[in-house]
């Protein structure tokens, strides 16, 4: 165990890495837990303000980022520093994205529907900064043999092929299709040979005069989100909470 971690964390300077996505996820896990129990009422914690005025928890992420990031900037990957630097950024980066939402929409939507955009901007972050850790480089450009990095050309070749099939799935309206495939190049391949959703900038663009496709992508869409979407809202909840009801929505709410 001792010569896997040296070899693969503290050699190649992923230590930095690891202690920054553990930060992260693990203050992301505290935030959470901790804005419930607020929202519940129970424990110690309540919201923190100042003249009247609720500070979020983005400031101080924010400013733990930026500290972070520079610090890590200026050490070295196998230093004490660098190591310090990492854990702050995966600090403020954790309390940051927990609030990615109220940033999008510029107002307060943690517990509303739109605040599920905050748990799955965290998970995807993980995801992709697990898959670094693992050894991936972007692009899916991976475990390459010394003849293949002598290579320059096909390297090149690849990076290009597979950032443009990425960006085919992303117009298709696959967003986290088209994320994961910067990573894993089969999976960008997926994306960008299947149909496109309907509300899709690649379906408005081709599938105009395309009557019988633009019926197979919508019917396909709704088969999936039907399988789907309560799975990944039961996940969401479970991870970041139950958002409140939309009174617009309730019975006898304005629609």
């Amino acid at each position: 165990m001792g010569h896997w971690w040296v070899r693969n964390i503290v050699e190649p300077g992923k230590l930095p890495l690891l202690l920054a996505l553990t930060a992260f996820v693990l203050t992301f896990v505290v935030t959470r837990v901790i804005t419930r129990l607020i929202r519940a009422g129970k424990g110690p914690f309540r919201n923190v303000s100042a003249g009247g005025l609720h500070i979020h928890h983005v400031v101080p992420g924010v400013v733990l980022t930026v500290v972070g990031g520079f610090g890590a900037v200026a050490s070295d990957r196998h230093g004490a520093g660098g190591a310090l630097a990492a854990v702050v950024f995966g600090i403020g980066a954790g309390l940051v994205l927990d609030e990615f939402a109220l940033i999008l929409h510029l107002q307060d939507v943690y517990w509303t529907e739109e605040g599920r955009q905050s748990v799955e901007a965290v998970v995807l972050t993980a995801a992709l900064v697990g898959l670094l850790l693992a050894g991936f480089v972007p692009f899916g450009v991976n475990d390459l043999t010394q003849e293949e990095l002598t290579d320059r050309g096909t390297v090149i070749a690849n990076v290009a092929a597979n950032f443009v099939l990425s960006l085919v799935a992303l117009s298709k309206g696959k967003t986290r299709t088209a994320v994961f495939g910067a990573i894993v190049p089969l999976v960008a391949l997926v994306g960008a040979l299947r149909l496109a959703r309907p509300d899709s900038f690649w379906a408005r663009r081709f599938y105009g005069r395309r009557p019988r496709a633009r019926a197979r992508a919508t019917l396909r869409a709704y088969r999936h989100d039907r399988r789907w979407t309560p799975r990944s809202r039961a996940v969401q909840d479970w991870i970041g909470g139950r958002p409140d009801p939309d009174p617009a929505r309730l019975p006898g709410g304005r629609r």
